[in-house]
């Protein structure tokens, strides 16, 4: 029973996203039956083969309504964590004195799930100015080596708080 959990909520998820991006303009009228008995077919084969990858412990994870709200809520956080982002970097390659001072630094961060640490290394990474290069656990602790466009610390924990800001609490509401 738990392997048929995991693979409906993979294909689940699949059939949406395959929804999602055969009606990129969003006319329902569009789907013919043909097209969706495929979409179903097709995203239970895909189920089959890469739920034991995707789905490690409970397979309804995600549709728990205050991680759904969480995700949701993180949205504008990370979009306006962009745009600072944005602006400090077009500052600098636009200034004629390029005021930039690369290094990489460690930071640590709380998360443990494998699916938190890839999201928290992706925001990090599509943020202009930092780059996650690795991401090491020792133990208890997990550590991240982060490219950092402007090193203002060595200091792990002053170096953590700065990179990672607003994305680890909203992360780890989503992933614990």
């Amino acid at each position: 029973m738990k392997k048929f959990g995991k693979i409906f909520s993979t294909a689940l998820l699949c059939l949406i996203f395959w929804i999602i991006y055969v009606l990129q303009d969003l006319n329902i009228t569009k789907l013919d039956k043909e097209e969706l008995l495929v979409g179903i077919i097709v995203s239970i084969i895909v189920a089959i083969f890469a739920s034991g990858f995707l789905v490690k412990e409970d397979a309804f994870w995600l549709l728990n309504p205050k991680r759904i709200g969480s995700l949701i809520a993180f949205i504008p956080i990370y979009a306006w964590e962009l745009i600072k982002a944005n602006w400090d970097v077009a500052k600098r390659a636009l200034s004629p004195k390029l005021n930039i001072n690369p290094g990489i630094v460690k930071i640590e961060t709380d998360i443990k799930s494998d699916y938190g640490l890839s999201m928290l290394a992706n925001c990090i990474t599509l943020t202009p100015g930092t780059i996650t290069m690795d991401i090491v656990e020792d133990g208890e602790k997990c550590y991240m080596y982060i490219h950092w466009i402007d090193v203002a610390t060595q200091n792990i924990k002053e170096a953590s708080d700065t990179i990672k800001g607003a994305f680890e609490p909203w992360v780890r509401r989503v992933f614990k």
